[in-house]
């Protein structure tokens, strides 16, 4: 079985001058990227996400401050803490994300596979479970 937690280590280039973290699409990144999103100014004590994607990849990013991703699969759920600026946390289709403990200085980016489709979105959890064990019973 695949891992859950895949991360990319991105290239921080850079000196006394600043940093530079470079992402690109088939490189670094591995599917083309049709949708860039961040999100800012959120509730450290509100949770967001729940919901899974049947047919999205993503990459998420703090280029600043730190959040925690529980990640779940259907069978296995793991949590990570994404707090580096050159560290991306994958997240697969039909993976169920929920997104926690922001700090108050938070930006989440977000790259994805392909643009927003409200088609794509599973919000129910468990619905996702019948589909998602449904494909491996």
């Amino acid at each position: 079985m695949e891992p859950l937690i895949k991360t990319f280590d991105f290239d921080l280039v850079g000196d006394e001058r600043g940093f530079l973290v470079a992402l690109e699409e088939n490189k670094n990144i591995p599917f083309s990227i049709k949708r860039v999103y961040f999100m800012t100014g959120m509730n450290p004590d509100t949770p967001r996400g729940f919901h899974a994607h049947k047919q999205l990849e993503q990459v998420a990013i703090c280029v600043a401050g730190k959040c925690r991703f529980v990640l779940d699969d259907g069978f296995r759920k793991e949590s990570y803490e994404l707090n580096e600026i050159n560290k991306g946390l994958y997240i697969g289709d039909m993976v169920w994300r929920e997104m926690h403990d922001f700090s108050e200085d938070c930006v989440l980016l977000v790259l994805a596979s392909e643009q927003f489709d409200e088609a794509d979105y599973i919000r129910d959890y468990e619905e996702f479970l019948t589909i998602r064990r449904g494909e491996h019973g």
